[in-house]
């Protein structure tokens, strides 16, 4: 039964994290992200003042072993990362595709350096000249 818990824990913090990372952008994401940083240094901190504490926080939520209990948590905090990553190259191959067709845009030849006598030509008449 201990175990059901855990394994709804982990799939609400897989859909919570998923969420938040594809809803939000800006500064309250990347505050979050760090905040996230600090949380899992001060876990890291802990473990190495106290080994032991995965294996007991691990029985209390119904996992075997405290090593399992770090791996779920790196996945999670994996899977976070490759969401974070996927839409900053995503958003950054959207700059780059905008700014390759503003600079092919700005550096096309114009029309006139191209046919110089097509700008002072008068445009011919659209009724054409055997009408008469």
């Amino acid at each position: 039964m201990k175990q059901l818990g855990i394994q709804a824990l982990l799939i609400l913090g897989t859909l919570a994290i998923s969420w938040r990372l594809l809803a939000g952008s800006g500064q309250r994401t990347q505050a979050l992200r760090r905040i996230g940083l600090l949380v899992l240094a001060g876990f890291a901190i802990w473990s190495i003042l106290d080994p032991g504490i995965w294996n007991r926080i691990a029985t209390r939520v119904g996992i075997g072993r405290g090593a399992d209990l770090i791996l779920y948590g790196l996945v999670l905090a994996f899977f976070g990362f490759v969401v974070t990553t996927f839409r900053r190259f995503r958003q950054m191959e959207l700059r780059y595709t905008r700014l390759a067709r503003r600079i092919a845009l700005d550096e096309a030849p114009r029309v006139n350096d191209l046919f110089p006598s097509a700008a002072h030509s008068p445009a011919p008449d659209p009724k054409g000249t055997d009408a008469d």
